[in-house]
């Protein structure tokens, strides 16, 4: 069954959850793991494309955007079906998209915007509903 873990950061700024979403790919780079980053907008995909490149200046990180090619290690999309993945979906947009149930591993990333924590609240809801192995993991800042 996918387990899921909400990332919960403790602060309000915007781009805290796109640097929070390249660390987490990075880390599971690293392991092995195919990425699926699921990004709230096509604006918001091009913008992880272009931070993936040069957002640590010591490594590079192979990745696609909307990924015609399945044999990518990491895909960024805007909520179109992920081709080939079906290993880790970093997911930005705020609700819980159809296609989670063929994750082993799902991350929700949320920051403390009102709008996000609602967000957060409706998707654990939905998710423990359904009976998926929740996890939580507060983080100070990213």
């Amino acid at each position: 069954m996918t387990r899921v873990g909400f990332y919960i950061i403790e602060n309000t700024d915007a781009d805290s959850r796109a640097r929070l979403a390249l660390r987490l790919a990075e880390k599971a780079h690293k392991r092995g793991h195919r990425i699926f980053i699921n990004s709230e907008s096509e604006a918001q995909a091009r913008q992880l494309d272009e931070l993936l490149w040069s957002f640590r200046p010591a490594s590079f990180l192979p990745h696609a955007l909307s990924c015609d090619d399945a044999d990518e290690q990491i895909c960024i999309g805007w909520g179109q079906e992920p081709q080939g993945h079906d290993d880790l979906l970093i997911n930005l947009q705020t609700s819980v998209p159809d296609f989670i149930g063929r994750f082993q591993r799902v991350a929700e990333l949320v920051n403390q915007e009102p709008a996000r924590l609602e967000a957060l609240r409706h998707s654990w809801r939905h998710y423990r509903e359904r009976g998926y192995a929740l996890e939580e993991h507060r983080l100070p800042s990213v």
